[in-house]
Parts: structure tokens; sequence; C-alpha cells
């Protein structure tokens, strides 16, 4: 389990989306948006999933597979960490006191890098991933199995219960609610992409309360206060059944 919470800092970053090529039924009825990326977007992001050992296990359904998705600020997408090419940007984005806070990450680029490393060179059963707004890198995520975790030590897991974890990068991208926009569009992208998975969950810090409010915000609910080892948490959980009414 990485040691650090969800993203508390929400924002904003205007933009134009790709166009839209199809729409088709996605799981529980819900419409899956296939958008046409630029090229320049490819050329930079694609053809590679980012990690460094590829023969490892796929816990998570293809997290570099899932596509970009059209939420109310633009076009979304994940996209796995290539370590040479992500690292500056993550390590300073980890230095900004407001994340410091929280993620416990700052200081020189190694710190950083041993932090990514771990899940790079790990079993697959968490993915790091840059969050790009209309092909701009704006945001940091983790996406990982909690039920394989050792957060699952701490509450009744559930198979295939899958985690995020999320810092917004910009000052400017912080305090506009589009922390909770996008922590919705990318677990409705988890629901959507694993079908076996029936609960999406976080566990903010309780102190993070703008992170607990950009969670319920985005369909989370409290479930309960969790003692880990480097924090008491939120445990905030968004449910398959409950998707359209949250």
């Amino acid at each position: 389990m990485p040691p650090t919470d969800a993203e508390a800092a929400t924002g904003q970053a205007p933009a134009t989306a790709p166009p839209l090529r199809t729409t088709e039924a996605g799981t529980d009825g819900a419409d899956t948006l296939e958008l046409r990326l630029p090229d320049d977007f490819v050329a930079r992001f694609g053809g590679t999933t980012g990690t460094r050992t590829p023969a490892v296990a796929d816990l998570l359904d293809g997290v570099g597979d899932w596509g970009p998705t059209l939420t109310p600020v633009g076009a979304f997408q994940l996209v796995p960490v290539r370590l040479e090419r992500d690292l500056p940007l993550i390590s300073r984005w980890m230095n900004d006191p407001a994340v410091a806070e929280f993620w416990q990450l700052a200081g020189p680029q190694d710190v950083t890098e041993i932090h990514l490393l771990a899940q790079l060179d790990g079993d697959g059963r968490s993915v790091p991933c840059i969050g790009l707004l209309e092909g701009t890198p704006m945001s940091y995520w983790e996406i990982y199995r909690a039920d394989l975790d050792p957060l699952a030590r701490h509450y009744p897991a559930r198979p295939h219960d899958t985690g995020i974890h999320l810092l917004i990068g910009g000052v400017a991208d912080r305090g506009r609610g589009l922390g909770s926009t996008l922590l919705r569009a990318v677990a409705d992208l988890v629901l959507d992409r694993r079908v076996p998975c029936a609960r999406v969950l976080a566990e903010p810090d309780l102190r993070n309360a703008p992170s607990v409010a950009a969670l319920l915000s985005a369909g989370f609910r409290f479930a309960a206060e969790v003692d880990l080892p480097v924090k008491r948490a939120a445990l905030m959980i968004r449910d398959r059944s409950l998707r359209d009414l949250l």
C-alpha cells in the first residue's frame, strides 16, 4: 500500500476535446466513449504501457489500454508512468508543500524514483499513471488492487476491490472542483473496464478534509475510520450498485 492518500486539491483546465468516434453500451448500461486522440498525443504517449517489466501479470485489466473518456471538463486519459519521461515532473509535484504534507515524498528526485520503482518493478498490483486532460499532463494517479494490498488487513476486503490515489499537480488546477470530476470519471472507468470489481476505494488521511469532500462529491460514501501504519484514514467507497444514485 503506498504510504499516501488521495489528493486534496481540485481545479480546472480548459481545452478542446478530441473528436468523438463512437458511442457504445458499457457496463451497467453506462455509455463508453471512444475518442480519437491527436497525432502529437499518440506520438508522445502511445505505443507502450510504460512499465519496466512487460511480463508482469495484468492484475488490473490493462489500465494502459482503457483509453480516453469524455468528462465535463474535457477528454481525460490515464497513461502508465514511464520513468525516463515522467520522473522529473512527478518529483516536482511531490515537492509542492501542499502535496508533501500527505504524500511524504518530498526531497531529491530519487525519493520519488524509489516510490515509482516499487510499483513498476513489482507484481502488477499497483499501476502509477499520469493523468492527461486534453493531452496535458496535470495529475498523478495510482490504481491498485486493494484486495491484494496491505490495506486489506484493515477492512473487510472483497475480491477485486480497486483503490485510487490522486494528486493534482498544478496549483492553478486546484480548488475548483476538478478533483471531484476526475475522481468520478476514473472510478467509473474502473467499474466499466474491470467487470469483476464491485467497489472502488480511497483512503485519504482523516485530516485531509478537502480530499474527503472531493470524494463525497465524486459519489464515494464514507465507510469507516481505519488505523493504517502511517495515518488514520477515512475509508471511502464507490459502489457499483450505487453509481447511478450518488
